[in-house]
């Protein structure tokens, strides 16, 4: 460690996103991302930004675009905050709305970034079990909290609460910042924004990334109330006061007017999640109910971090978590048809190899 670390570098322990590996004839499926391109039409758009403009700074407030956004999510623009990524969207968030005397409340098994965000900003945090199926009971929660974030449907096990049961959530803590992270909501869970109307405290958070194949142009949103998304703007603004670029924010409008498209897109991954689930059922793995693009599953008698590695010897990369709990399951992303054969092909052949 360098002695010009500030005591806080010191002490850091970052996220560690899933690898972005060159192998030849690699089959990819450990970071989620859409196995088909972006509209078109925001291809175009983002094409036509490559001009002479580029030497002028962006809109800082990216008003055409959380005019956009506000549109398709039916609310204000006023209620619309936008980022580079849901990532930053979070941390701004984390630092904006959830650091309070009382701990922060999230699942124990769910996005890593959490905790990453509570070690950056100083937030004491508690980490709620998911139950024994995997599931995020509500009821759990009915306890002190300065706040709660809650990933919906819930990461890496793609696990999906209903909209009347994050109301109830609601109803449980109606004076505490609620966050619902949905950065998976569109491929079969209901969003929580309708219940934006009548919840001052609730901010819901999604991105560009997933279902609309543009984790590349880095463009994440949050909706809530006013107050909420003012402070939001502040900690930006006393960050970086142009995180979207001309590129992105051109983009991103036209992804949103290419509705067709995204529906098209969205009902493709979602068959090949179920595809996919059920290849793997008939090899004999344990797989959660997904409403994500990606499975979570485990072989009752084979080590996740054996199964892993095996796969990677044959070009297939997935992603394995070591925590406890989770350490023998395997996150898949929703491939293309000929993506998924490869996976499931492979893991025959490892599965057959291992029982001789």
């Amino acid at each position: 460690m360098s002695r010009f670390w500030s005591r806080l570098t010191h002490d850091l322990k970052p996220y560690v996103p899933g690898e972005q590996p060159r192998i030849a004839e690699l089959v990819k499926l450990n970071t989620n991302e859409s196995p088909f391109g972006p509209s078109p039409r925001a291809l175009d758009a983002i094409s036509a930004e490559a001009a002479d403009t580029l030497r002028l700074y962006p809109d800082p407030q990216a008003s055409a675009l959380r005019t956009a956004l506000a549109t398709y999510h039916k609310v204000r623009p006023e209620q619309v905050f936008v980022g580079n990524g849901s990532d930053e969207v979070l941390a701004h968030t984390f630092a904006a709305l959830l650091k309070h005397d009382a701990p922060l409340l999230f699942p124990d098994i769910t996005y890593s970034f959490y905790p990453v965000y509570c070690r950056l900003f100083g937030i004491a945090y508690d980490a709620v079990p998911l139950d024994q199926a995997m599931r995020i009971q509500i009821s759990d929660y009915r306890r002190q909290a300065g706040a709660i974030i809650i990933p919906n449907p819930n990461a890496p096990t793609g696990v999906a609460l209903s909209q009347a049961e994050i109301a109830k959530l609601l109803e449980d803590h109606p004076d505490v910042p609620i966050v619902i992270d949905e950065a998976y909501v569109d491929f079969g869970a209901e969003t929580a924004i309708p219940l934006v109307a009548s919840h001052p405290n609730l901010l819901v958070v999604q991105t560009m990334s997933k279902s609309r194949a543009l984790a590349g142009l880095r463009v994440g949103y949050a909706i809530g109330d006013d107050d909420l998304i003012e402070a939001l703007t502040r900690v930006k603004d006393s960050f970086n006061s142009y995180p979207l670029g001309r590129p992105a924010q051109a983009g991103a409008i036209a992804s949103l007017q290419d509705e067709d498209y995204f529906q098209q897109g969205r009902a493709r991954v979602i068959e090949g999640r179920e595809r996919l689930t059920q290849g793997l059922s008939k090899l004999g793995f344990d797989v959660l109910p997904s409403s994500a693009n990606f499975v979570f599953a485990r072989h009752p008698a084979n080590e996740g971090a054996a199964l892993a590695a095996a796969l990677r010897e044959r070009a297939v990369i997935v992603r394995h978590f070591s925590a406890p709990r989770i350490s023998d399951y395997l996150r898949i992303t929703a491939g293309t048809d000929a993506q998924t054969d490869r996976l499931l092909s492979a893991l025959s052949e490892i599965l057959a190899a291992h029982s001789q």
